[in-house]
């Protein structure tokens, strides 16, 4: 039996997470947990990523910017609100598509706690894939006060599983 196979019972059998069919046009999902940034977590993502830009890490630098202290890495903070979406959104996705319209709104700091919520706008079969379906949604990054930091539009390839 693949993944995208019912048992008789007519559980879902493999992966985990969303089939078409449970996306609703419209909704918006608040996504549970949040992640507070540690200088750790900073640090090491900049440096794996091979930014070598000294805001993101050199605390002298950083303090006669205008921001006065590190930023968190943006690459970071967008892989953290996509982490923070998958078990909602693409956990049994088949592929994600892309991402559009990235939008940096504010900035985010070490020891920032973030969280994501995700409207789901649009959704269509696949006219190439059969028993495929698409899914675009819109996430947002916020900040423990409210602050949305970031929006993207994600789109990904999902199974179409009949109930």
């Amino acid at each position: 039996m693949d993944i995208t196979e019912r048992s008789t019972a007519g559980v879902y059998q493999g992966a985990s997470g969303r089939t078409y069919h449970d996306f609703e046009v419209g909704s918006t999902i608040r996504h549970k947990p949040g992640r507070t940034i540690t200088e750790t977590d900073n640090i090491w993502f900049t440096l794996l990523t091979m930014n070598t830009h000294p805001l993101h890490f050199d605390n002298e630098y950083a303090a006669t910017s205008q921001f006065g202290q590190p930023l968190v890495n943006s690459c970071l903070t967008l892989s953290m609100v996509t982490g923070i979406s998958v078990a909602d959104i693409s956990q049994g996705a088949i592929a994600n598509l892309g991402w559009d319209n990235v939008r940096l709104k504010a900035p985010v700091y070490v020891g920032d706690t973030i969280y994501a919520e995700t409207d789901v706008l649009d959704k269509r079969l696949s006219k190439s894939k059969e028993g495929q379906g698409i899914i675009s949604v819109r996430t947002r990054g916020f900040k423990s006060d409210g602050e949305v930091f970031m929006e993207f539009d994600r789109n990904i390839l999902v199974p179409v599983l009949e109930a």
